[in-house]
């Protein structure tokens, strides 16, 4: 379950009682991409934190984290602390950052004096700031790192995540790039959905490269994002038998705003359930 611009304790509860619900997210989003371009937003991790101080059971995360809007060791300094608040609940979600095709794609980062770097320039910062990451969680000592878009000096994450050896990395994306980062780093993989035959052969592409690397494809958790119609849940339950048949066991279901009363119960009762 996944929701927008402006998430609420209420929903995350529910949805935090409700077993057939397992995982929730944001997004990671300075400024709106869609409808009111002066709408309402929060900043997904420090709202994250309070959700997860919040909630008790279900896994959590923002899908995804633009790894262009935080230098990378601060990042694995506020995944650890969302963990810990969590009690190890966490999946960091991270991706490249916003597509340059998109049409409000730089808004957001001269709104807030950020670089907005070419697409091999942030797939390579993105390679690098997964190995900083989980080497700030893992390493028992400080260490210096010396990358092509990351530089880092007496390098030390303490305390450590409490989930171990680290919590689950999820990279979202589509481009062949991405794909090769994901091989080497992801232990999920997330990708919007939409061209059904598309994405399938980007899940072949990822098995290819896991292979060249000499990895099991399978050691990667295949995850869809879903947008939810309530009008037509019927359109969901179809978009998310196609996503399972497809190989994609880990289905996150897009909710729009407003959200209804009793929106968690319904959706684990006319989209979870039936599609068991």
């Amino acid at each position: 379950m996944s929701s927008g611009r402006m998430p609420s304790l209420r929903v995350w509860r529910e949805a935090d009682a409700i077993p057939e619900i397992e995982h929730a997210w944001l997004f990671d989003h300075l400024l709106p991409i869609a409808g009111e371009l002066d709408g309402p937003i929060l900043e997904g991790w420090t709202l994250l934190s309070a959700l997860a101080a919040g909630t008790r059971r279900l896994r959590l995360g923002v899908l995804v984290t633009s790894n262009r809007f935080r230098p990378p060791a601060m990042l694995a300094k506020m995944a650890t602390t969302v963990d810990i608040v969590s009690g190890g609940r966490l999946d960091l979600g991270i991706g490249v950052g916003s597509r340059p095709s998109h049409p409000l794609a730089r808004r957001e980062y001269e709104a807030h004096g950020l670089p907005f770097h070419d697409t091999a320039h942030a797939v390579s910062a993105l390679a690098e700031a997964c190995t900083v990451i989980r080497r700030l969680w893992t390493a028992d000592a400080p260490f210096d790192f010396h990358g092509e878009q990351v530089r880092l000096t007496g390098a030390f994450g303490n305390p450590k995540p409490i989930q171990r050896p680290h919590p689950p990395i999820l990279i979202g994306g589509r481009s062949a790039a991405t794909l090769r980062v994901v091989a080497e780093h992801a232990d999920l993989w997330n990708i919007p959905g939409g061209d059904l035959d598309d994405i399938v052969r980007r899940s072949a592409l990822l098995d290819r490269y896991c292979a060249e690397i000499g990895r099991d494809p399978a050691s990667i958790t295949r995850s869809l994002h879903l947008p939810v119609s309530y009008h037509r849940p019927d359109a969901t339950r179809e978009a998310i038998g196609e996503a399972l048949d497809a190989g994609f066991r880990h289905v996150v279901l897009g909710l729009p705003t407003p959200y209804p009363p009793g929106v968690a119960r319904w959706v684990a009762d006319e989209l979870v359930t039936p599609s068991l």
